[in-house]
Formats: C-alpha cells, sequence, structure tokens
C-alpha cells in the first residue's frame, strides 16, 4: 500500500462505540464542551461527530470497545485549583486531564563513576531524526543527567524539524566536523565546528539543517528523561533578533573555539577555558575545557 499524503486525507477522527448515543452526546457537547459537526439520520441518530481542543471524534450507537482514556490538556493553575477531575463518560471511557506546562521533574542526584571509552564502536542506536546515539551514563546518576554521544556517519540535509525541549539545562558540544542549525531569535543559521558549543536554553526552538560526513556532538541534559516537542507553526529563522531573550529564565549562548582565552589552571601543566554559561544561566551552570599545555611535563 502506497503511503496517504495530506492532499489524500481531508480529515481523522477517533470512533468511539457507545450503548446510547443520546447520553454520551450530551456527555461530550454539555459536559466536555465539544460541538457537534454532524449527526445522522436526523429521525433516529446512530452516529454524531463532534470536536473541540483539536480532537475529533465519531460517537456511533453500536456494541465494541470505547477507547479506555481521553486525555484533556489543560492549564496547570486550573489543575491545581481543583477545577477540573477525572470523569467517566457513559460508554466507559475515562476523561484525565493533565497541564501542559508541567516544570520538568528534576530527580536527586545519585553520584557515581563512569568511563566510556572514546574509541569503542558498540551500543550505539537509532533516535531521533536518523541520528545514531550512544548512552555516555547509562546510570543516569540517578535520572538527573543524560549525556549522549550523537554522530551522523553521512553528511549532506538532516532530516530533522522545528523543536524544543522540556529541560532544565542542555547543552551541544561539536567534537568532529561540522553542523548548520538555527536558532529562534538568534539570526540567520550558522555553522559549528570543532570545538564550539551552545547552550539551548529551555523551550528554544532550534533546528539542524545539514552536516559534513563523519559529523559528532557531545549532548548534555537535565533531567536525564525530557520531552522534545514539535513546533509546527513556526518558521526558522525568525524575523527578529533577540539575543538577550529570556528563556526559562536562561538566554541563547553561542561558544567559539576560535575565540578562546585559555587561563592558567589549578592544576600545574594545564589550562582551561570557560564558556560564560554562568551568566547566561543565572548561575545555574558552569561549563569549560581543560587541556595540558603544550611542551609542559605532568607529574607521575
Amino acid at each position: 500500500m502506497s503511503k496517504l499524503n495530506n492532499r489524500q486525507i481531508e480529515v481523522a477522527e477517533v470512533v468511539f462505540p457507545c450503548e446510547n448515543l443520546a447520553e454520551n452526546l450530551a456527555f461530550f457537547t454539555d459536559t466536555l464542551g465539544f460541538r457537534i459537526e454532524s449527526i445522522y439520520p436526523a429521525d433516529t441518530p446512530r452516529v454524531a461527530v463532534v470536536a473541540a481542543y483539536g480532537t475529533r471524534l465519531r460517537l456511533e450507537e453500536k456494541t465494541g470497545v470505547a477507547p479506555d482514556t481521553l486525555l484533556l490538556i489543560c492549564r496547570r493553575a486550573e489543575l491545581e485549583a481543583g477545577a477540573y477531575d477525572e470523569l467517566v463518560a457513559p460508554n466507559g471511557t475515562r476523561v484525565k486531564f493533565e497541564a501542559t506546562d508541567i516544570p520538568p521533574v528534576i530527580p536527586d542526584l545519585v553520584s557515581s563513576l563512569t568511563v566510556q571509552k572514546i574509541g569503542v564502536q558498540s551500543n550505539w542506536g537509532i533516535g531521533r531524526a536518523g541520528m545514531q546515539y550512544r548512552d555516555l551514563i547509562p546510570d543516569r546518576l540517578g535520572g538527573r543527567y543524560i549525556a549522549s554521544h550523537i554522530r551522523i556517519p553521512e553528511g549532506g540535509p538532516v532530516p530533522d524539524y522545528v523543536h524544543h525541549h522540556q529541560i532544565l539545562f542542555q547543552l551541544i558540544y561539536c567534537y568532529k566536523g561540522w553542523v548548520r542549525v538555527v536558532y529562534e531569535d538568534q539570526g540567520a543559521p550558522f555553522l559549528m565546528h570543532p570545538g564550539d558549543c551552545v547552550l539551548q536554553p529551555p523551550h528554544i526552538r532550534h533546528q539542524v539543517l545539514e552536516c559534513s560526513d563523519a559529523f559528532e556532538v557531545l549532548e548534555i541534559g537535565c533531567p536525564a528523561e525530557h520531552a522534545t516537542l514539535v513546533d509546527h507553526d513556526i518558521a526558522l529563522p525568525t524575523e527578529q533578533l533577540r539575543p538577550d531573550r529570556d528563556f526559562g529564565g536562561q538566554r541563547f549562548c553561542f561558544h567559539q573555539a576560535v575565540e578562546t582565552d585559555w587561563t592558567a589552571w589549578r592544576a600545574d601543566g594545564f589550562e582551561n577555558c570557560d564558556f560564560g554559561f554562568v551568566g547566561a544561566t543565572g548561575n545555574l551552570v558552569s561549563v569549560g575545557l581543560v587541556r595540558t599545555v603544550a611542551g609542559s611535563t605532568l607529574p607521575a
């Protein structure tokens, strides 16, 4: 069967079987606020289509197993005020309410030492947008952090889409190759080269456009499990340029390796650089690099 396209499909409906159409129609319209789109036959209705909140339901008076749960998304403040409780439709479908703006749950840190050898080629898996992922912290430090080694062996356009993350903190460090990316309100698409790093504040819209062959990055985020949300409405780049825009108490920050200032580190024979994320995150995160000084003799 060939894949259907948007021109062939006009609308999608979820079928809700019910024994008594009138009872269920009253529940979905009067209690939940759905609107009747169609109903037939007129003299003895057996089918009614109702729609609301981006969902279209087809209520059919017939025997069958109704969907277990209908989830309605609403504002968190109203949930906390007790404005909504779980309901049960006459056909047995549970109606549950969930907030759209629940902040990410940050688990307590469980410290551990994890060593991942950089040359190991095992445990690669296919992740979002067809990119290959390798987990660098399998225990996730109790669920507090995730660190991923991500690669795209063959370069070219990346099948990515405009998206954003429900996170407290996230960075992308370019390890090999180059990548062209674009971020909301940060101007035209730009290239990241080895040593470059971006701080992605919460919910900033962004997209990976294209990359070189053998492209690799390191991604670190908190919490370990978080939602990636797709934005179908915004187009990047945006018209406005707002480099100081606040995203959940943070601002976008782009560290470029070619502009790095190296200073002596706390141990002899090493030097370090700071990425400037302390100010960008409101003292939440400090990120930098440490390397050996060329020609230095390290203690045994």
